[in-house]
């Protein structure tokens, strides 16, 4: 398949979205449903130029084959995952992310894993389904304490969301605290222990890998509450696990993991403290809509400065 442009494994949902005026932004998209036919990723790639990628892995002996491949736009931030960048880097292929489409769409479902926590509905609607009718002690969230750790745009909208609630929010950033959030700006630490609700907003790199350790796991309130829609690499999970089956603190509301997807005999899977989803955060009409408009608006730019250095 030749073509300027080609959307190599569009996820039929986000097909789904692409109307008439998505496409005016790059008419000669072509679009691919599904992935590459016979997995070959080199072969529809031949005569190409730029190519959008969803989730499909691009090693370094697939991104030699594609010789006229000159940008890539990934749709996401976590590119490493699927493309080999720094080989990318080396044969001269530019490789665009995408940043800010989801970050509403991940605090709400931050938000609603800590509901699912505080209420504890998982719990109930599995006793339901089985037959058993229990109604469960739960927590009222209005003035108690939420530490957000990490204030990125994700971050930022969950603290936002926390004092909408009437919670007192704590934060901790790395490279500070924007002083326009209503917050209270606190060491890690003091955000462990201070916080009923304590959840991860933090990308995942060689500094944030394993921050929160059993120690960091260790400071907190025995009724607290540890909700993770960043990346499961962020928490040692072995630690996690240990103390969840301690009751070192009250309950989990996890959406990342170490190891995706979790496998059958995975430790979590047993636990009734925990409530687990499946890395949907991000997965909402709205934030796939903002994400496909600003992979095509990346692209069109990446390929109409291609066109000017070479008129």
């Amino acid at each position: 398949m030749t073509g300027t442009a080609v959307f190599i494994d569009c996820p039929e949902f986000l097909g789904q979205l692409y109307s008439s005026e998505l496409r005016a932004i790059l008419p000669d998209l072509v679009m691919n449903i599904g992935d590459p036919p016979g997995g070959d990723t080199a072969a529809m790639l031949a005569g190409v130029t730029g190519a959008i990628n969803d989730h499909t892995i691009m090693d370094e002996e697939i991104l030699r084959a594609c010789q006229d491949l000159k940008v890539i736009v990934f749709m996401g931030t976590g590119a490493s995952s699927y493309i080999d960048v720094e080989a990318a880097e080396r044969i001269g292929i530019r490789v665009r992310t995408i940043r800010d489409y989801g970050n509403r769409t991940v605090a709400e479902h931050a938000v609603a894993l800590m509901f699912a926590a505080a209420r504890r509905i998982a719990a109930m609607d599995s006793a339901i389904r089985g037959g058993v009718w229990e109604t469960l002690d739960a927590v009222e969230l209005e003035h108690k304490t939420l530490g957000v750790v990490g204030v990125g745009g994700i971050g930022k909208e969950m603290v936002r969301l926390g004092h909408g609630l009437g919670m007192k929010v704590l934060a901790w950033n790395r490279s500070g605290v924007p002083g326009d959030l209503i917050c209270e700006e606190c060491a890690l630490d003091e955000v462990m222990e201070r916080s009923d609700v304590v959840s991860l907003h933090l990308s995942l790199n060689e500094e944030t890998a394993g921050m929160i350790d059993a120690r960091r796991i260790g400071l907190m309130r025995p009724n607290a509450i540890l909700v993770n829609t960043a990346r499961g690499g962020v928490i040692d999970e072995t630690a996690l696990i240990a103390a969840l089956q301690e009751s070192k603190f009250a309950h989990a509301g996890l959406d990342v993991f170490a190891e995706e997807p979790l496998p059958t005999d995975h430790p979590l899977l047993s636990m009734g403290n925990v409530t687990l989803t499946s890395h949907a955060g991000f997965m909402t009409r709205e934030a796939s809509a903002r994400l496909l408009q600003m992979a095509l608006e990346i692209m069109r730019d990446e390929m109409s400065a291609m066109e000017g250095t070479t008129a």
